[in-house]
Order: structure tokens, then sequence, then C-alpha cells
């Protein structure tokens, strides 16, 4: 697992991505975005995810960047009004994002999986068990996967099993 000091530290745009990441880009420019020359995974169905190395997940909609998925122990450190959401107690990420919300008037939604997004944020942070610990794994969302029932109940971005560190 790595430290805050081994990440890339990666600031939240809401609405608009993450880090290097904007949404709508194409595979290409995600892949010149995060400087490689291509994922080193593709997954199709049922939704078309794109897995590159240091912990980070792309999905497509219609060809075009509409999630990031950062993995918790692996993933670059997304940072919300100075305080990182990667890798970090799921209970106290979840308060402090309540508390943010309360002051900022930010969106509440939990998924079914009692995840807990800040719509207007596209912002979902859900829980990866790492070895004995389970820690917070943000994902940034295009607003219209957040607001759909659909899409946000069936997120493609299920912890795997095999990125335990």
């Amino acid at each position: 697992m790595r430290t805050d000091d081994e990440r890339e530290h990666w600031g939240l745009l809401p609405g608009a991505g993450v880090g290097p990441l904007r949404f709508g880009m194409s595979s290409a420019e995600v892949a010149d975005a995060l400087q490689v020359s291509g994922p080193y995974e593709r997954v199709g169905s049922p939704y078309a995810q794109e897995d590159f190395g240091d912990g980070v997940s792309v999905f497509y909609d219609a060809g075009k960047l509409a999630c990031v998925a950062l993995d918790a122990a692996t993933g670059p450190q997304v940072v919300l009004a100075d305080i990182p959401l990667t890798g970090r107690d799921p209970q106290q990420t979840q308060q402090w994002l309540l508390d943010y919300a309360a002051e900022h008037g930010s969106c509440l939604l939990y998924t079914c999986d009692d995840s807990l997004a800040l719509t207007d944020l596209g912002l979902l942070v859900r829980s990866q068990q790492v070895g004995d610990v389970r820690l917070s794994r943000p994902l940034i969302v295009i607003r219209e996967w957040l607001e759909s029932t659909y899409y946000r109940d069936h997120l493609p971005l299920e912890e795997d099993p095999t990125m335990e560190a």
C-alpha cells in the first residue's frame, strides 16, 4: 500500500473530472493525459472499462470518459478542501463528507451499498478491503450517472479482490 507521500495528488474538479482527466475524453486522450501508451487491461460489458497502472480505472459512456475509480491502496490521492479522500478510514471519511456537505450545501445521496455521494461534486466514496482493513475509495462520476437510479445502483465499480495490496 502506498503512503500519501508516494501517491500522486489529484485535485477534484467538480463536474469536470479529477487530476489530468476530464469527462468526455476519448480513450486515446485519457492515455495521453496519463502519459502512457494505453491501458494494461480493457474490460467489456456492461461498461467500457480500462484499467491503467497506479490504481486508476476509467469507465466510458458512448466512448467518452464518464467515471474515474481510484484504488484505495495504490491510486492517486484525491484532495477536496485540502482533505485527502483516498486510502482513509471509511467512517471518518464519510463523516467528513457529511460535515462538508452541511457546510457547503452539497446534495447528498446514498447508493444501494451505503456509499455516500455528493452529487453536485460528482464524488462517490466507497470502501475497499485492503488486507485486514477497509479503506476509502473515491470515484469521480458524471452527474448523469449519479442522478440515474440505473447507473447509481449498478455502477461497475465494486472492488476487485485481486487488487488487494
